[in-house]
């Protein structure tokens, strides 16, 4: 695919979220995301809080803080974790892709459920997108999400993914969504402010 791996920029602003490199006072943030059943509902499920709570004790958040593309999604006032963004390339030897040889930008994320309803998914892909479209070429982005997980497809339509099919991975049916990079650019003269909308 490219020669850059995904979004260098170390933090990406929006009017309400402060998109950052994880930090060791995530770690009570980051072990409710992983045992929320709410939140794992269409992720296989809570992980057990021993093991994960295990996991930090051994490891911090090292591997996430210096994974390439990887945020947390932070209050910005209050810098408070409200949940994770990743952009990063979708694995070639896993099912769902758009392109021959795979390594398409993928972006997943995770919300607080105390935190749903309130559009900070929304503003979070939109700010991290955009500063990927400023950094690097023009190519697909893709979202997978399991079919089930209504929520999530709104989500997808509202960024502006458009759904392309579905495929089984985890046991589930997963449905894969597209967009091009290069729709969310910044907005500037002639250019729309925010990436199209679904018809």
């Amino acid at each position: 695919m490219d020669s850059h791996p995904t979004v260098s920029a170390p933090d990406v602003t929006s009017q309400r979220l402060r998109l950052r490199p994880a930090h060791d006072g995530d770690v009570a943030g980051l072990i409710e995301l992983q045992t929320d059943p709410r939140v794992r509902a269409h992720l296989g499920g809570p992980r057990p809080r021993g093991a994960v709570e295990q996991y930090f004790r051994a490891n911090g958040v090292g591997a996430l803080a210096a994974k390439p593309g990887a945020y947390v999604i932070a209050d910005r006032q209050t810098d408070v974790l409200l949940g994770t963004i990743v952009l990063d390339r979708r694995a070639a030897d896993l099912p769902g892709h758009v392109v021959e040889q795979g390594g398409e930008l993928e972006l997943s994320y995770l919300l607080r459920h105390d935190r749903w309803g309130a559009g900070l998914a929304f503003e979070a892909g939109t700010a991290l997108l955009r500063a990927a479209a400023d950094e690097l070429p023009d190519q697909p982005v893709l979202v997978v999400t399991q079919t089930a997980n209504e929520r999530s497809h709104r989500l997808a339509a509202r960024l502006g993914f458009r759904t392309t099919g579905t495929f089984e991975q985890y046991a589930a049916e997963q449905t894969l969504a597209v967009a091009d990079l290069h729709t969310f650019r910044t907005p500037v003269a002639g250019r729309p402010a925010t990436p199209p909308q679904p018809a």
